[in-house]
């Protein structure tokens, strides 16, 4: 979906006001770790590079299952970042996020990562 796709980008390229579009108000977002992150704290963390992504690829095919108001998606990520002052670190993970129509504009509203173990 290129959607998503325009949202990792954002991230990356910490796009603040392109990420902030693209997520809901009520956005969370649920780390490998099981912390949970508004769409506030999230953003701001990327914003000032508490949470840095260097990378964030889909691995697999994204998998889409749509209804006329609501899209989820699941893959398989790459994930490189860095987290404070911390090393880098990379991860694979399941990713899922759930896209709602708002205002007849697509935006995530759920996202959720779980480590697959190497």
């Amino acid at each position: 979906m290129a959607l998503e796709q325009q949202r990792l980008q954002a991230l990356i390229e910490r796009d603040i006001q392109t990420a902030n579009r693209l997520h809901h108000e009520d956005y969370e977002l649920v780390t490998p770790g099981g912390h949970r992150h508004t769409k506030s704290s999230y953003l701001e963390d990327v914003a000032s590079k508490r949470l840095e992504y260097l990378a964030f690829e889909p691995m697999t095919p994204i998998a889409v299952r749509a209804t006329p108001d609501l899209v989820v998606l699941r893959y398989i990520a790459r994930i490189r970042l860095c987290v404070g002052i911390a090393d880098e670190v990379e991860l694979r993970a399941w990713h899922t996020d759930h896209y709602e129509r708002h205002d007849d504009r697509w935006q995530v509203v759920w996202s959720q990562a779980t480590a697959i173990s190497e």
